[in-house]
């Protein structure tokens, strides 16, 4: 079953993929758009066009018309006055879709601006009711399991539903439980978003109300039903906060449904309109740069895939701070295509160390990196490069030089042990058992930091130990992409084909090199790469493969691995 929900998530996320493709070029023929859904580099008009009439059932987004594939614009547009709107709310076992179910459903009618019609039913979950659920819900397990099953409530509930939009308070929440199960059940999800009341709000109430939770909107406008976390009553209350948001639309102009949808969408950036500068990225790894109108480069990224990433910044969501700034300066985005993230990811560092780019947070830190040394009979934080290092918070090093101030030579030389933690830890006891607080707090900020530092410094200690090499595919065709790490950092990147024997010796030997001075300290770039490169080794893609630093083994892999499959961008 998981198996089956993972392919149509696949499903929606490609046809999620052909929307975006057809408001970026506009109508495709029924060829193209199966070749976008469905990656496949030649197919018949026929079935392209049965395919994609299967694909798109229910998605009220995208019109097959005969050969030609578009995006719907007939959805009708009644006046408010006249609309008839579906209010819906879920009780649930938990807060995620993934792993609790829905325990409760109640709708709803709205006609006409009146209540005129409900619907509710109790729903078997399936699985024990969380005692928290239970006291906030009043529900009991024993009802639930007389309750009929998930499917037969989703039924009948898009049978009293029909075609009419559906609302909901904080939509998002009760969207993602409702197309859990209709995914899972009918492998489809809701022909359009609910309209989202708690959105509405926002926009309508701002600077009115400080809330926008359907207990203090109800409040606010006054409504004759109560929330108290049933579905039915908080779909009732719903529908009231409803009418007189409408009536708050209509107001400001609103007339029909169209202009309550807008009303209720998230608001466009400033950097919406520049979406267009994404326009012909590729669905492949690599870097991306944002320049603005002098040529200068402002951020640099790397992405798995870079079309998905690239849109995600002209989204309805606002970015962090400095990368928000760059986006509003932003004239040109430059992408270099890569063969592997792995390789992306190590360029990312590179043209970040070289450009420094303003709203990149890793490009302000110059020189960043502190270490821990002996001063006479204490531990200070510095620049001077020791074993102890480098720690990429001044403050927390120099929080854990505090911690150490009353160490031993031995409980030092035995940091990477933990030796100084037994000793902190009970003198942290004793104070709070003295009630000697605010010296127990000092010395639990202190130990907190020592702690991540010590973390920290074991796992560099693990990764100067690391001698393998990491093969990934190359952008160029029938080679792979060798990266040697050796002697606490990467010591050679190679583009190796079959019988390139000469160049992984050559590649090795600089191991054997960086193997000698493998006790120096490391730098703050060596750390960095090291820390990158264990990423993809903790949780190794695919695509990658990790071998010893044996030449017979790296060249036998390179001789043996299968041709890569050819790379095309179809849309």
């Amino acid at each position: 079953m998981f198996a089956f929900i993972q392919d149509m998530q696949l499903a929606l996320d490609a046809l999620d993929r052909l929307v975006d493709t057809l408001e970026e070029r506009g109508p495709l023929s029924a060829v193209e758009a199966a070749r976008a859904l469905f990656a496949t580099p030649s197919i018949s008009d026929g079935l392209a066009c049965s395919l994609l009439a299967d694909a798109t059932a229910g998605d009220s987004r995208v019109r097959c018309d005969g050969a030609m594939v578009s995006l719907s614009d007939g959805r009708t547009d009644p006046l408010l006055d006249e609309a008839e709107f579906v209010v819906f709310d879920l009780e649930t076992t938990g807060l995620s879709a993934a792993r609790s179910r829905i325990c409760e459903l109640g709708a709803v009618r709205v006609r006409a601006l009146e209540l005129v019609d409900s619907y509710q039913s109790l729903v078997n979950p399936q699985t024990a009711l969380p005692e928290s659920i239970a006291r906030l819900t009043g529900l009991r397990e024993q009802e639930l399991r007389q309750a009929p099953s998930v499917g037969t409530v989703l039924r009948r509930f898009l049978a009293f539903a029909g075609d009419n939009l559906l609302v909901a308070h904080n939509a998002r929440f009760d969207q993602r439980f409702l197309e859990q199960q209709l995914l899972r059940l009918h492998g489809r999800r809701l022909a359009e978003p609910p309209l989202c009341t708690a959105a509405l709000a926002r926009r309508l109430l701002e600077g009115r109300v400080r809330r926008v939770g359907l207990a203090s909107l109800a409040h606010f406008f006054g409504v004759s039903t109560r929330p108290c976390h049933r579905a039915l009553p908080d779909a009732e209350a719903t529908a009231e906060v409803l009418v007189r948001l409408i009536g708050l639309a209509q107001e400001v102009g609103a007339r029909h449904l169209s202009d309550l949808r807008a009303l209720a969408a998230p608001r466009k950036r400033r950097v919406y309109g520049k979406r267009s500068l994404a326009h012909g990225a590729p669905t492949r790894p690599g870097v991306y740069l944002f320049r603005d109108r002098h040529e200068q480069v402002l951020y640099v990224g790397r992405a798995r895939d870079l079309r998905a990433r690239l849109r995600s910044y002209f989204r309805s969501e606002r970015q962090r701070p400095s990368v928000e700034a760059a986006l509003t300066a932003l004239d040109r985005i430059e992408w270099r295509v890569l063969g592997s993230e792995l390789e992306a990811a190590l360029e990312e560092l590179r043209l970040i160390r070289e450009l420094q780019p303003p709203a990149n947070s890793r490009s302000r830190r110059r020189d960043h990196g502190v270490y821990l040394r002996r001063r006479g009979d204490e531990l200070v934080a510095g620049k001077q490069a020791t074993e102890l290092g480098p720690i990429p918070s001044r403050r927390e090093a120099s929080l854990a030089a505090r911690a150490l101030a009353s160490s031993s030579t031995e409980e030092v030389d035995g940091l990477l042990q933990g030796r100084p933690l037994p000793r902190l830890r009970e003198r942290l006891s004793h104070l709070s058992d003295n009630l000697r607080y605010e010296e127990a707090a000092r010395l639990r900020d202190r130990l907190e930091a020592l702690e991540r530092v010590i973390d920290r410094l074991c796992r560099l200690e693990r990764l100067r130990a690391l001698e393998l090499c990491i093969l990934a595919p190359a952008i160029e065709p029938g080679e792979q992409k060798a990266f040697f790490v050796c002697g606490g950092g990467l010591c050679a990147v190679r583009s190796l084909r079959p019988g390139a024997r000469r160049q992984i010796d050559s590649a090795l030997s600089l191991c054997s090199a960086a193997r000698e001075r493998a006790r120096s300290p490391l730098t703050p770039e060596q750390a960095e790469d090291l820390l990158l490169v264990d990423g993809f080794i903790r949780r190794t893609p695919p695509e990658l493969t990790v071998l010893p630093l044996d030449a017979d083994r790296i060249e036998a892999h390179v001789r043996l691995a299968p041709p890569p499959r050819a790379e095309v961008d179809y849309v």
